[in-house]
């Protein structure tokens, strides 16, 4: 009773599959954005740096006194000075390899990483104020929550952007199944004579549509996990776009891109073909 070819039905297929497949990297970038946020919460949350500035002399003892300090704290659970080498190597980006660092009055930082239980900032600094005037903690907070905050949009603006797809997918499926209704007006109004109801009418072109829906999707939605595939990936990358894409079982929420599209057709369709009947004479 329904057409099985024609501008409908092609354009049905041809906007699921565009739509699915912009479905699949939406979500991917919403997993990657959460999995960055969690990097970024993990990498920071456990680490604190402390900033010690001293005249060349006393740089050592103060050096001393600081880890004596942090070694006597409760919730630290390691302490480390970070040596020339990693200074030059976290340098190197902004000024080259060449850096000169023994030219250089450089403070002399100190790695602290915290237990479980963390520590009293606000004590430890105190503590460090009155034993070494000299030494400045950072606990990158105020790092951590720019960063956060800045991951959970991005993670935000992907859900979004999948709302507006499938908004976009059901006004495209609505425009499809009343221009098949109503070019197939003859047949509906035939039908109508031989004692046809409207429900076994629209029941016909949303099965149909629906169909076509699904198989579009499953199309966009393999050839986004495909394209997914091609993109390198670095796993100890903190990039975001070098880590887009699925982890384990992640490359399964994919899978539920085509039954929602055509659970999006199957309703737009029913709304539309009620509505086209009841203008249709």
């Amino acid at each position: 009773m329904v057409p099985a070819a024609g501008q409908s039905a092609w354009l049905t297929l041809l906007i699921s599959a565009a739509m699915a497949f912009l479905c699949v990297f939406a979500l991917a970038f919403s997993v990657a954005a959460g999995r960055l946020a969690d990097r970024w919460g993990d990498a920071l949350s456990r680490t604190a740096t402390v900033r010690l500035s001293a005249p060349a002399t006393q740089m050592d003892e103060q050096t001393a006194i600081v880890l004596e300090v942090l070694r006597t704290t409760p919730g630290v659970d390691s302490a480390r000075v970070i040596g020339p080498e990693d200074q030059a190597a976290l340098l190197e980006p902004w000024f080259g390899p060449d850096l000169p660092l023994d030219l250089l009055a450089l403070p002399r930082l100190i790695e602290v990483t915290e237990s479980a239980a963390g520590f009293d900032s606000m004590g430890l600094r105190l503590r460090l104020a009155a034993e070494a005037p000299g030494a400045v903690l950072d606990d990158h907070t105020r790092w951590r929550r720019p960063l956060l905050e800045a991951a959970m949009r991005l993670r935000l603006l992907a859900v979004l952007a999948m709302g507006l797809i499938g908004g976009a997918t059901a006004a495209m499926v609505t425009l499809a199944a009343s221009a098949s209704l109503a070019s197939n007006a003859k047949v509906i109004a035939v039908l109508r004579l031989v004692g046809a109801r409207d429900r076994f009418i629209a029941s016909a072109f949303v099965r149909r549509l629906t169909l076509r829906a699904l198989i579009g999707a499953g199309v966009g939605t393999a050839a986004g996990m495909a394209a997914l595939l091609a993109i390198p990936g670095t796993a100890d990358s903190g990039g975001l776009l070098t880590g887009l894409g699925f982890a384990g079982v992640e490359w399964l929420y994919p899978l539920a891109v085509p039954p929602l599209a055509a659970l999006v057709a199957w309703a737009a369709t029913r709304a539309a073909a009620f509505r086209v009947l009841r203008e249709v004479t």
